[in-house]
């Protein structure tokens, strides 16, 4: 009862998840609205712009959610194998490579050979706990997450258009949004960071800007 109390449930998204999506959708929306032309779009190619940015981030949301079970199952599935072969193999110094191998260089630096044993004695003993590759509600909870963060980051940029008849202010409008959404995700970045949130959100801003242009300029 006591660890109920006091244990936190683990986020299904981390932010830097989050903020991607986020950030993955914006850009998808916003190379829609950067084909529009201020001077001569019409109600009519505005309400196809925004259908199509909306179509559009539904089915990437859709295949984004899909990739996410994919590339949770692969991990599972390779850390199983892993602990398979370090667990089988009898020479405990090719057991202790095995567990090199499989962990970050900067996390085996630190652990130093000690840590390394100690990690490798943990994963064979008998009562050290099993991977199971199949996928909990969690895990399709976070992909319904990652669905929705790409789905919704169109309608904040695409809302200047159902309320400015002008086409040339609802861009400028819709533009600002969208800076200010990309500002946002990098503060979010930044913070998980441990650095400065606004540096996050400047560097995130102007990178997005020039990502925008690029992806556009390559007829995205």
């Amino acid at each position: 009862m006591a660890q109920s109390e006091t244990e936190k449930p683990a986020r299904v998204l981390d932010p830097i998840e989050r903020a991607s999506e986020v950030i993955f959708g914006l850009l998808m929306a916003m190379t829609f609205i950067g084909a529009l032309s201020a001077a001569t779009a019409g109600r009519e190619e505005v309400r196809t712009m925004m259908f199509t940015a909306i179509g559009c981030n539904l089915a990437w949301g859709l295949a984004d959610a899909v990739m996410y079970l994919v590339r949770i199952a692969t991990n599972r599935t390779r850390n199983r194998t892993m602990l398979t072969k370090v667990r089988a193999e009898p020479d405990a110094a090719k057991g202790r490579a095995l567990v090199e191998e499989a962990l970050p260089r900067s996390i085996v630096e630190a652990a130093g050979s000690e840590g390394v044993d100690a990690i490798h004695r943990r994963l064979i003993a008998p009562a050290a706990p099993d991977v199971r590759p199949v996928l909990a509600g969690t895990d399709f909870r976070g992909a319904v997450g990652v669905f929705l963060l790409v789905v919704l980051a169109t309608f904040p940029v695409v809302i200047p258009f159902m309320l400015f008849d002008q086409a040339s202010i609802a861009i400028r409008v819709s533009n600002g949004v969208a800076v200010a959404m990309l500002f946002l995700a990098g503060e979010v970045l930044g913070r998980y960071a441990g650095a400065r949130p606004w540096r996050g959100g400047l560097w995130m801003a102007v990178t997005g800007i020039l990502l925008m242009a690029a992806i556009m300029a390559l007829g995205g």
